[in-house]
């Protein structure tokens, strides 16, 4: 189940102010931006809460080799050549192959992997196979791996050409080129893990969370990762940073909580990630948090095997007064849902909600990452425990930085009033967006006594986020947020309601090359909604396209009707995932999610292509540094900014290197 929010790339609005001189840009290749992002309020941590953090940090960017190894086996050995060549390349560097070769290391670096971390499609290499070779023979000896088999990977566009594929009617798996399978069809792991569930257990574990699903001497099983198990030598790392964490926690919770993660990592038990995902969920407290381990699925076409991921944080006090209102009125919103009264929560639970400052991005959240987060995904944890909902302020804020007139409102607003009024809202009802999405929307509903979590196989991540989307959505109009006080102006909603339907229906599409179907999760999400609201609000003309110039824009023409198609949607898709219906939920994304107009998509491409925006962004993270006595323990950490981006990926490869690259050294 998914439970994270991922931003798109277009943006206005006035985030909190911030150093002027501050550089956000820390690279350009491609069709990616990376960025740099501030940790304000680092300073004004105790010593304590500063090497708690340092701490963290250490174990998250330790994990680092875990996603790669997960995305592809390949991976990690295409890595170690690549970067070989490039660092001890002695030629020309404007030479075009070498150029080439710096823009592939970038991608595969930003993507963990071959594959793009979007389309899921295979990179294309600009540089020749003879080249790569001729390089490869100059390297140190025996530091290439096998290039007869690394080669077709690397240059045979039929080889492992997608990451995950979302294919309808196709072998999910073994058209995926993932690394969470080996040796088995679709058929033989649904079977294998139906055998494992009881319908009757009403505190399942999350199946499939932290393996690999093999065919062993003909048999289906699993390789858990754990000390001892696969991915050792990285959860051996990442350990003795938890451990070392342990004496810096601010309270006992925070104590059991990491414990808890270790006692995890290293017995593999998913009882025993259900007991650290309570006690994290549970803890409202303390200041600075963290998480870390194998938790979001996107990457696996069956939706089970969650990719390593870490983010640190500490808490925003003065902006997460907003959710803080909106975790405190949750019951509220739920008894005022337009979903059917059998769908919602009699009684809401522990829904906590805060405003985070990210001092680290690591694993499935670097570079690229989310803005917000939603979890425990079980649901069971969810009802009885609560869930933690936060939203990355200063990741929102640097995104609206760097996208600070770069003219996407001039190309694809419809009027300059509408622009305005995103000028002057979209950043509050952007982040409030997030707020309800992960607070509230992940957290509402629930399923009917008997249904499977994972009923909705395949289509699972994209109607979660398609819910939580459209939950929030819905109460952006609704007035209680002006009684709230969490918005001024009953008009402010409009500017996130357009962007919404403008990014749906238009501009992500530059997200996609020319021919291609729309596959990533939330993609499909936002597509959905619109086209479908699209759809339903034509007898009313509620929203329409508009020809001018030769150019398409959209015309939002009834606001109030739209947030009632929205309403519309929800209590059908809270239907969908309360019953467990799969083929209504198959049917609607196959409907509405999938399919591009190629007229109006290279339209889009063309008119986006003049403003020189990158479809998308990630970050760098910054350095933090022990401060230690004379006898080498460590007393404050100090933080700098300003590493670009390839001396920051190439500087992790070197220092946090934990996984062999599973191939025989020539």
């Amino acid at each position: 189940m998914a439970a994270l929010a991922i931003t798109s790339s277009c943006g206005s609005g006035k985030p909190a102010a911030e150093p002027a001189d501050f550089d956000y840009t820390a690279d350009r290749f491609a069709d990616i931006e990376v960025l740099r992002y501030q940790v304000p309020g680092f300073e004004e941590l105790t010593p304590q809460q500063r090497i708690f953090i340092y701490y963290l940090t250490e174990a998250a960017i330790a994990g680092r080799d875990i996603l790669w190894d997960q995305n592809g086996k390949y991976n990690l050995a295409i890595r170690d050549l690549i970067e070989g060549v490039y660092t001890n390349y002695d030629g020309d560097r404007k030479d075009k192959n070498f150029k080439a070769l710096e823009t592939y290391l970038k991608q595969i670096e930003f993507a963990s992997g071959i594959h793009h971390h979007y389309s899921m499609d295979k990179f294309t290499p600009g540089f020749t196979q003879e080249w790569l070779v001729a390089q490869a023979g100059k390297l140190p000896e025996g530091t290439v791996t096998n290039l007869d088999t690394l080669l077709p990977v690397i240059f045979d566009p039929t080889v492992m050409p997608k990451r995950v594929n979302q294919a309808e009617g196709q072998d999910l798996i073994l058209t995926s080129a993932n690394n969470l399978y080996d040796g088995v069809s679709q058929a033989e792991v649904e079977n294998y893990f139906n055998a494992l569930k009881d319908t009757t257990d009403l505190t399942p574990v999350s199946w499939g969370l932290n393996t690999r699903v093999v065919k062993e001497n003909g048999k289906v099983t699993e390789q858990v990762y754990k000390i001892g198990g696969l991915y050792t030598q990285a959860l051996e790392r990442i350990v003795e940073n938890l451990e070392k964490s342990l004496p810096y926690a601010e309270n006992d919770a925070q104590k059991d909580i990491v414990s808890k993660l270790i006692a995890y990592f290293r017995s593999g038990d998913l009882k025993d990630f259900d007991a650290y995902s309570i006690a994290w969920a549970e803890d409202t407290k303390s200041q600075v948090d963290f998480i870390n381990g194998f938790i979001e699925d996107y990457g696996d076409p069956l939706g089970m095997t969650g990719a390593y991921e870490s983010i640190v944080n500490f808490k925003n006090n003065e902006a997460s007064h907003r959710t803080e209102i909106i975790s405190g009125n949750a019951q509220w919103f739920e008894d005022h849902s337009p979903v059917d009264p059998r769908f919602r929560k009699e009684e809401v639970k522990g829904v906590s909600a805060k405003v985070i400052t990210a001092a680290i991005l690591a694993g499935d959240a670097y570079p690229a990452t989310p803005i917000g987060i939603n979890l425990p995904n079980a649901n069971w944890i969810r009802a009885a425990h609560g869930s933690k909902s936060v939203t990355l302020e200063n990741i929102t804020g640097a995104y609206d930085k760097a996208a600070h007139g770069n003219g996407y409102n001039e190309e694809f607003v419809i009027d300059q009033e509408t622009s305005d009024l995103m000028d002057k809202y979209l950043f509050i009802t952007d982040n409030l967006h997030t707020d309800l999405h992960e607070c509230l929307g992940h957290g509402s509903g629930k399923l009917l006594p008997g249904v499977d979590q994972g009923a909705l196989k395949a289509h699972g991540s994209t109607l979660e986020e398609t819910r939580a989307d459209l939950f929030a959505l819905y109460y952006l109009g609704d007035p209680k947020l002006l009684e709230l006080g969490l918005l001024d102006n009953p008009d402010a909603y409009k500017a996130e309601y357009y962007k919404y339907i403008l990014n749906g229906l238009m501009t992500q599409l530059t997200r996609i090359e020319p021919g291609k179907d729309v596959e990533e999760a939330h993609m499909r999400n936002r597509q959905l909604i619109a086209k479908w609201a699209l759809e339903k609000g034509q007898p009313e003309n509620v929203i329409e396209f508009v020809k001018r110039d030769g150019k398409t824009f959209i015309k939002i023409n009834d606001y109030e009707k739209l947030r009632s198609l929205f309403g519309d949607l929800l209590a059908e898709v809270q239907r969908i995932k309360s019953e467990g219906d799969y083929a209504a939920g198959a049917a609607l994304v196959e409907q509405y999610a999938v399919k591009v107009d190629p007229e109006l998509h290279k339209e889009v491409l063309d008119r986006y292509s003049h403003l020189n925006i990158a479809p998308y962004k990630g970050f760098v993270n910054p350095i933090y540094k022990p401060v230690t006595d004379a006898d080498g323990n460590i007393t404050d950490v100090t933080i700098e900014y300003g590493e670009d981006y390839l001396p920051q990926v190439l500087r992790y490869s070197k220092d946090y290197r934990t996984l062999p690259a599973n191939l025989t050294v020539k």
